[in-house]
Order: structure tokens, then C-alpha cells, then sequence
């Protein structure tokens, strides 16, 4: 997100990272079909591409990065915002879903099954900001999803190869790490994050009050802070990376 890049005070330079045919990366120099193939696994290519890096995912980006333990010999850093180890968020959000009903989500997720297109996605997800957003942000919210990008295709390869599957297959054994959400997150569950596989020395976990799922909208300051912390365990000049 162009907006978290822009709240952070860090050393090094910041780079924007779509995996191909995603975000704004939708015609690589790869024959189409092929380039869910490399997925996520073409995150080693970025990494070796850059000195230093330190990867930052937000929720599924996140997990994607869990998911290629390749990375662990090239980055000297990560941060996973508002993200989880595994699939098991997953039920828990659905529960809430059923909880806290939105009309507009219903309406939309029929229009986006009659006809899967990046608009009617794109409707789809903005409807879903008051489960993203506290409501003294969902306007700035929903003007955030309405601005990004959509792509079909990735949301479906990642819907029938990964989300319900999804399992770290490797966890930083050296490289500082930080865990950043939002108190109010009620998307993906921060729960898991408790066991203990994941309270290493190199590990600061801070939980960020008075914000939900993309914390750095909602309080920006404490999420600098947060990154800046990070920032000053790694001991050599980095480029940021997400």
C-alpha cells in the first residue's frame, strides 16, 4: 500500500511488489497462463535482486512470504501486517461474517458470481470495508480499496491454490521480524500468533490500538513507531521491499 509507504520514517529505499499478473504487474514478460506457475515462489527472483532487502506482506501478502522458504537466505528482515501462520484465520472470520451481516456484500458477491469482472470485485471488496475499518475510518477506507487494484484471475488461483491450505513453511530463525496489527483486526485473527514457535529473540509483535485490519490508516503514528523499532535491530543499511 502507496499509503503505508508514505507514514514510514526508515532507513533505505521503498519498492512496490506485485506478483505477476497481479496488482499492477498484469503483463509480465511471461506467457500469461504460465505465470501463476511461480507463484509465490518469483519472490525469491525480487529478492535476489536488491541488497539487504526486508519484506513487508500485509494479510495474504504476508502469508505468501511464509510460504517460500527460499526468502530466509536472502532477506535480512520481514514484516507481516494484520496477517497470520496459517489457514486458521479463516473460520473465525467467517463466523464474524455471519455475525455482523453486510446487505451490500450480499448484493454484490451475487453480481460478482454472475459476472467475475475487476469492477464487480472491486464493488465487492469496497462493500466489505466496514469489516476492514473502524467506522471513524470507513470512508478513508473505502476510498482505499476503490483505488487499488483488481485482478480476477489472481483472486481465483489464490481462492483454489492456497488460502484454504495455506501453511508456513518457515518461520525466521535470526532475521528481525515484526508482527503489526491492528486491536480491532476482524479479519484475520491474531490469536495464532500465541503458540510458541512464534515467540522467538528475534520477534517484536506490537498490536496497534485504535485501528483494524490496515492499522497505518487508522493510527499511523503508533505503526511508524512500530516499523521504526524494527528498523533499528537490523544492523546494515536496508532497502525496503513490500
Amino acid at each position: 500500500m502507496f499509503e503505508l509507504a508514505d507514514i514510514l520514517d526508515v532507513p533505505g529505499s521503498i519498492w512496490m511488489v506485485d506478483l505477476p499478473r497481479d496488482g499492477s504487474n498484469l503483463h509480465p514478460p511471461v506467457a500469461s497462463p504460465a505465470a501463476f506457475d511461480a507463484w509465490p515462489g518469483v519472490l525469491v527472483e525480487a529478492a535476489k535482486e536488491l541488497p539487504q532487502p526486508v519484506f513487508v506482506g500485509h494479510s495474504t501478502g504476508g502469508m505468501y512470504l511464509l510460504s517460500v522458504p527460499e526468502l530466509e537466505s536472502h532477506l535480512v528482515g520481514m514484516a507481516l501486517v494484520s496477517s497470520a501462520p496459517d489457514a486458521g484465520w479463516r473460520r473465525p472470520f467467517f463466523e464474524m461474517t455471519k455475525q455482523k451481516p453486510l446487505p451490500g456484500v450480499e448484493a454484490a458477491a451475487k453480481v460478482y458470481e454472475a459476472e467475475k469482472t475487476a469492477e464487480a470485485l472491486r464493488e465487492l471488496t469496497i462493500e466489505s470495508a466496514p469489516w476492514n475499518f473502524l467506522p471513524s475510518s470507513l470512508e478513508v477506507g473505502r476510498e482505499v480499496l476503490r483505488r487499488l487494484p483488481y485482478c480476477v484471475a489472481a483472486v481465483d488461483w489464490s481462492d483454489q491454490h492456497f488460502d484454504d491450505t495455506y501453511i508456513a513453511q518457515w518461520w525466521p530463525r535470526s532475521q528481525p521480524t515484526l508482527i503489526v496489527s491492528g486491536a480491532e483486526d476482524q479479519v484475520v485473527t491474531q490469536t495464532l500468533w500465541e503458540r510458541d514457535e512464534y515467540q522467538t529473540p528475534n520477534v517484536v509483535r506490537r498490536t496497534i490500538a485504535d485501528a483494524a485490519h490496515f492499522p497505518w490508516l487508522e493510527n499511523p503514528q503508533a505503526v511508524r513507531s512500530a516499523f521504526r523499532e524494527l528498523a533499528d535491530r537490523i544492523e546494515v543499511p536496508v532497502a525496503r521491499v513490500r
